[in-house]
């Protein structure tokens, strides 16, 4: 297994990844790595959360995603993980707010989403678990389990030309030129 987050245009970001069977101690240490290593990202990018992040980033195609218990407080460095997590019903209508990704470094998009989703999954302790979730929260769920499916959010708004931003010094997004930085950038989309 990889220690370290992988960034487009590694191709294991756009495979779709395979259900877990047993938890066990190597799905537990994927897990672990997981936790790590989003905390590791997070103390070197000051303006930034790390929210939540899924084993493809880690370049191991495994459905797993583990998400920040209190997104409000940086100081909690508590994740919980989500094993073969599934949506089971999106509500309301798109919401277009920022993402960002850790394996799409320093770019970030206006991606609409839904404003609910339900998702159901496992814990670490083999329990199932049923999420209502809304908001930032349900935005963070449908990102991480797009990963899963290959699917990285850049990809939602591939062709939107204002939709794509960077993040300056202070911490505020701003405009990127489209044109130059995004359409034919073969980092971001290697297939074209």
């Amino acid at each position: 297994m990889k220690d370290k987050i992988i960034t487009t245009p590694d191709p294991r970001l756009r495979q779709e990844s395979k259900a877990v069977g047993d938890i066990n101690a190597e799905i537990l240490d994927i897990i672990q790595t997981m936790r790590e290593q989003s905390i590791a990202w997070e103390k070197t990018h000051p303006h930034e959360l790390s929210a939540a992040m899924a084993a493809p980033q880690l370049g191991v195609n495994k459905r797993i995603i583990i998400v920040r218990e209190d997104m409000e407080d940086k100081k909690n460095a508590n994740f919980i993980a989500l094993i073969n997590p599934k949506v089971t019903k999106t509500e309301g209508a798109n919401v277009t707010e920022p993402e960002g990704c850790l394996s799409v470094p320093a770019i970030y998009g206006l991606v609409p989403r839904p404003q609910k989703a339900r998702i159901k999954a496992t814990l670490e302790d083999g329990s199932e678990v049923k999420i209502k979730a809304e908001g930032f929260l349900a935005r963070t769920l449908l990102h991480e389990i797009d990963h899963l499916d290959g699917v990285l959010f850049i990809d939602r708004i591939k062709n939107s030309e204002k939709a794509f931003f960077k993040l300056n010094q202070k911490g505020d997004l701003e405009a990127l030129d489209y044109n130059k930085y995004i359409k034919n950038n073969k980092e971001l989309f290697p297939d074209g």
